[in-house]
Formats: C-alpha cells, sequence, structure tokens
C-alpha cells in the first residue's frame, strides 16, 4: 500500500521525462507522434490501475484512518517531513484524478489538440496529474503548498500553445490570479507552522487549533482562504475561469474544472476546518454568504449566455455554471456540519464527472461544427442533435439533466446535503442567517434547471436540416472515454452509500478533533 501510493504520485513524473526522450527504436511504430500518445494512455492507464488496487485493497472498515503512509524526514530544521497517506476524504479524489487523466489521454491519443509537439503535451499532461495527485496525498503543509503550485505551470502551456481563440491572455489571467492567490497562502501555511511549531497536517488536524491563538487562526483562515479560493474558484475571485476555460483545449477543460478546482476545496477540508477551527467559526458566514452569491451569479450569467442573441459561447457557459456549483461546495463546508462537510465532498466529485463530461461533449460539438457558438449552433431551427446525432444529443442532454442536480444521478445528493447542512449548521453559527443562505441556494438551483433545459433545447431540438455533408454521431473512442463518466454519474446517483460510507467516518473525525 506504501509503495501504491508512492508509485501513483511519482510515476507521472517519470513518465513525463520519458515522453521527451527519443523513443526506443521498437516503440517507434509508424508515427513519433503517436508513439508518444500511447505512452501518454500506458502511463495514465498505469496509474489508474495502481489507484484502483489501492482503492480496493484500502481498509473500508477504518475509512478515518490515514493508509498507505509513508513518513521520511525532508528538511529536518524546518521539520518538513515527505508525509503521505489516504483517507476516506483524499482516496475518491485520487481515483478521480487518475481516470479522468486517462481519459484525457486516450481521447487526445485519436484526437489531439491541434498545436505543438505532442511530445511536450503529453508530458504537460503527467507533471500536471503528478501534482494533482501529490496534493490530495501529501500530509505536510509546505508539501502541499509545492504541489499545489506544481499544476500551475503545465495548465499554463495547455492552455497558452493548445488553446483557441484568446489564448495568450486567459492563460495569462489564470496564472496571475493563481500564483496572486498562492503566495498570500504561503505565508497562511508558514504563520501556521512556525506558530504551532510543525508542518505535519496529521499532528496539527489532532491538535485541532489548541496550540494556536484565536487571533492566529483568523489570519491563517483569511489568508490561506484566499488562495484556495482563488482556485475553487469562489465569486469574486472567479474571473479567470470562463476565460481559462474558453480558451482551453478540450482536455484541458476537463482537467481543469474536474480536478484542479477540486484542490481548492479540499484545501477548505483538509486543512482550515480541523487545524483553524476558531477562524473557520469567525469567517463561515461570510464564506456562506459569498457561495451563495456565485450559486446566483453563475446561474445568471448562465441564463444570459444561453439567451438567443447573446452569441454565448458554450464553453464559457459550461465555466460559469462550475461557479454556481462550486458554491454549493462552499457552502456545505461553511455550515462546517457533517452533513454539510459531507455534501460538500460529494459535489466535489459529482462534478469532477459531470462537467468532465459536459466539457468533452461540448468539445465534440465543437469539433464537428467548427463553434462552440450557441446561436450558431442553434441557427433558424435549431442544431437538431437528436435527428442528426442522436447518441451525441442523448449525451448531451443526460450531461445537462445530471447538472442540474436531477434525483436518481450524481448532482442531486451533494447539493441536497449542502442545503441540509445550512438548515441546521453547526452551534454557534447564526441559524437565521444560514436559512437564508440555503433558501438562497435552493432559488439557485432552480435558475441551473431553467438555463440547462434552455441549451438541451437549442442544441438539440429542431428540425433536422439538409446538410451537404452528414453529422458524425458519437466515435467508438468518444465512447470509450465517456461512459465510465456516464456509468459513474449513474452509479453515485443511485447508490451514494459507497461514496457517503468512505467520506463520513473521515469527516466525524476531523471535525472532532482527530478523534473518532
Amino acid at each position: 500500500m506504501q509503495f501504491l501510493l508512492a508509485f501513483i504520485v511519482v510515476v507521472p513524473l517519470i513518465g513525463a521525462v520519458a515522453a521527451l526522450l527519443p523513443a526506443p527504436p521498437g516503440l517507434k511504430g509508424t508515427s513519433p507522434d503517436q508513439a508518444v500518445l500511447r505512452h501518454g494512455v500506458t502511463v495514465t492507464g498505469a496509474v489508474l490501475i495502481a489507484a484502483i488496487v489501492l482503492a480496493a485493497g484500502f481498509d473500508h472498515d477504518h475509512p478515518s484512518k490515514m493508509q498507505a503512509t509513508t513518513d521520511i524526514s525532508w528538511i529536518p530544521a524546518l521539520d518538513v517531513r515527505i508525509h503521505l497517506g489516504i483517507d476516506g476524504i483524499s482516496l475518491p479524489l485520487l481515483v478521480l484524478t487518475a481516470l479522468l487523466t486517462f481519459l484525457c489521454a486516450l481521447y487526445s491519443y485519436f484526437k489531439m489538440p491541434a498545436g505543438p509537439s505532442p511530445k511536450a503535451f503529453v508530458a504537460l499532461v503527467l507533471v500536471l496529474e503528478s501534482g494533482t495527485l501529490a496534493t490530495f496525498a501529501v500530509l505536510d503543509l509546505l508539501l502541499f503548498f509545492l504541489a499545489f503550485e506544481m499544476v500551475l505551470i503545465p495548465m499554463y502551456f495547455l492552455i497558452a500553445r493548445w488553446g483557441g481563440a484568446q489564448k495568450q491572455a486567459a492563460a495569462w489571467k489564470f496564472i496571475l490570479y493563481t500564483l496572486l492567490g498562492s503566495v498570500i497562502m504561503l505565508l497562511g501555511l508558514l504563520l501556521i507552522g512556525l506558530k504551532s511549531g510543525t508542518f505535519d497536517m496529521v499532528a496539527l488536524a489532532t491538535d485541532n487549533g489548541r496550540g494556536l491563538t484565536s487571533s492566529v487562526q483568523v489570519i491563517a483562515v483569511l489568508a490561506i482562504g484566499i488562495g484556495l479560493a482563488v482556485k475553487t474558484p469562489m465569486w469574486p475571485l472567479h474571473s479567470w475561469l470562463p476565460d481559462a476555460h474558453t480558451a482551453a483545449p478540450t482536455v484541458g477543460s476537463v482537467l481543469l474544472a474536474g480536478v484542479l478546482l477540486k484542490m481548492g476545496t479540499y484545501g477548505f477540508v483538509r486543512i482550515l476546518l480541523p487545524i483553524t477551527p476558531d477562524g473557520m467559526h469567525t469567517f463561515a458566514p461570510y464564506l456562506a454568504a459569498f457561495a451563495v452569491v456565485g450559486i446566483v451569479y453563475g446561474s445568471l450569467a448562465c441564463l444570459a449566455l444561453a439567451r438567443p442573441g447573446s452569441k454565448g459561447d458554450l464553453k464559457r457557459l459550461i465555466a460559469y455554471s462550475s461557479v454556481g456549483h462550486m458554491g454549493f461546495v462552499l457552502l456545505g463546508i461553511a455550515s462546517m456540519t457533517p452533513t454539510g462537510v459531507n455534501g460538500a465532498l460529494f459535489a466535489n466529485i459529482a462534478h469532477g464527472l459531470i462537467t468532465g463530461l459536459l466539457f468533452f461533449l461540448v468539445g465534440a460539438v465543437k469539433d464537428r461544427y467548427g463553434t462552440a457558438d450557441l446561436d450558431t449552433l442553434s441557427g433558424a431551427t435549431g442544431a437538431a442533435l437528436y435527428g442528426r446525432a442522436p447518441r451525441l444529443g442523448g449525451l448531451l442532454a443526460f450531461a445537462a439533466v445530471a447538472s442540474l442536480g436531477l434525483p436518481g444521478l450524481a448532482g442531486f445528493w451533494g447539493e441536497m446535503l449542502a442545503l441540509f447542512g445550512s438548515f441546521d449548521p453547526a452551534d454557534g453559527l447564526s441559524r437565521p442567517a444560514f436559512l437564508t443562505f440555503m433558501s438562497i441556494a435552493a432559488f439557485g438551483t432552480l435558475l441551473t434547471a431553467a438555463y440547462m433545459l434552455i441549451v438541451v433545447r437549442r442544441v438539440c431540438m429542431g428540425e433536422k436540416r439538409a446538410e451537404p455533408q452528414q453529422l458524425a454521431d458519437v466515435q467508438t473512442y468518444e465512447f470509450a472515454a465517456w461512459t465510465p463518466l456516464v456509468a459513474l454519474t449513474v452509479l453515485a446517483g443511485l447508490w451514494p452509500a459507497v461514496l457517503l460510507g468512505l467520506t463520513d467516518p473521515a469527516v466525524q473525525k476531523l471535525l472532532a478533533g482527530g478523534k473518532s
């Protein structure tokens, strides 16, 4: 188990270096480009298999216990350790990251985005995977920061070199926002480590803030929270996200929405809730307020983009929907209750599955039509995907209704539990305020349903028009990349206990100050 976790974190880095080297003669095949793309599929596939074996070997009877741990002294003077481990909170995110990266590598093997050498593309995707996996596996504050930052450069180049229109501006906006947030976050992490005498996240969580004064906790939550909120992204620190998604290639958008955004909310749960409970208690109402504003704002922005004549980009619309969905995650965390935090963690996984699928589908629509502009797609009578490409239209409608939170699919449970958490927040938090937040968030679910159904009507419905060339329906490689996401969306919706059984004991222990 220890070896498996280290293998999962390190192998993508080794694979990234190998991708830049010349291929051995026997592995070149007919095309060097295809050889390196096949290398990406092989490495990410090996990591996914290792993650599945790790999940199978995980002690499901004790998900609150840190497992597969490695603890090696790295910088003794600062008591910084190479400390790895997983529990019921981090394991689902680890498997989700491995799955989405493998599906992106598989998709890229058949549909490589236009741009420079595939060698650099594969290497960047693998570095991105390693940094994200490390973020969910490390248990040292400084290692967490290094892993958190490790993903920025690969994503910058994926947007800047393989993106679409306005890619340079979008990439710069992404890197500046996230770097500035990270600098402030580092100050907060150093404050906690220096004041408490350790950077070990397990020891700090067990101490539960007893070694930190209330003023230190408040300052730390403010500094670390800003850095995490930028990555989440929380309104009003979200403005980099729509530009980044609109410009990014399809696989870049899938990884950005499905994996990178989760790093911010994971930091709230893993660091701020257990280590600085007094500071979180102070800021919880403000976090909830920003969360519900983000829910309504994201939904209204989507409605504006979906309106006929607005020249709304479909990728941009899905990006704004992420602002709203991550608002539910933040609302659940702000309630500081097991119900709310479990809802937040469930919504994290559901958003990764559903929005990852949505970006795959929108990318496929854009490839076929040459545009993601809703007005162009709709035309006079609608793009009529149901008639022209029924499987693609059906999958797009499925992903849309999953995103709006239809009961029986994954999107429902996380948002519902976040609302339940707000209905009865933690002791000391204002219940009238949180009931107000809950009501506003519930209104946001109606707005979400409205814009998603408008998108389905405009893109999927309408009369089938005579076209000079028949529109291609879903290809075999697209089925292979999308089917796991569809299946898991249904499974998580019908059987939520699989995920909640992992997260709940770990959350209970986290909120109880390390006591089971």
